[in-house]
């Protein structure tokens, strides 16, 4: 009897202990994302997103498209933003701050400070500060496709030297397999900014 009894119990504790790996693995919540390295980049990738800025009176003040594409030169991986590019190894450095755009590993309900000064071309000084919330992690479908994504919201403020001072609320869609956002939105008071990706390119899945 003691013999059934322990048979019993054993396969009583392997059952609960399967179910709660399963349940664990089948939890996208339950999943940490570390930062992207340099092997992880392909030359030829390439990211497009359209954007579009307007204005709770209807004013478009920006309308079109950005774009980054991996290339190489001499040798060393290159990630061409615009008219400049940047070593990726550059890129994938660990951010020595205590107050990070993204604080990695990245998992669902994480929350740290994120703070940011700035000088544009025109010589403004700004500085930007706000809290930030790992929300969820789940599918975002944007025209470029469907991705798993983290949904992260920045809340503050965006200060600069010409007096210029609004609420900031941004909320970011990181894909982990793209290593790059998928979806961007930011309201300023009376300004609305957004962000889709509408292509991705890597030579890795033709």
């Amino acid at each position: 009897m003691n013999y059934f009894k322990y048979n019993y119990h054993i396969t009583t504790v392997l059952t609960v202990v399967v179910t709660l790996l399963l349940n664990s693995c089948s939890n996208p919540n339950s999943i940490e994302t570390k930062q992207p390295t340099l092997s992880d980049y392909t030359v030829g990738e390439k990211w497009v997103w359209k954007y579009k800025g307007v204005t709770t009176e209807g004013v478009v003040r920006s309308d079109g498209e950005d774009a980054r594409e991996i290339v190489s030169v001499d040798g060393v991986l290159g990630m061409v933003i615009g008219t400049d590019t940047i070593q990726v190894k550059d890129i994938v450095k660990p951010e020595e701050s205590e107050t990070p755009k993204y604080d990695w590993p990245l998992e669902v309900g994480k929350k740290w400070k994120y703070e940011k000064n700035w000088t544009s071309q025109d010589g403004t000084k700004g500085t930007q500060s706000q809290d930030v919330e790992i929300l969820s992690f789940k599918e975002i479908t944007v025209e470029a496709g469907t991705f798993m994504a983290y949904k992260i919201q920045y809340k503050g403020k965006i200060t600069n030297s010409r007096g210029y001072s609004a609420d900031a609320d941004d909320v970011w869609w990181y894909a982990p397999a793209l290593k790059n956002f998928i979806k961007f939105t930011q309201t300023q008071d009376d300004f609305l900014y957004e962000e889709e990706l509408i292509r991705y390119t890597s030579p890795s899945k033709n």
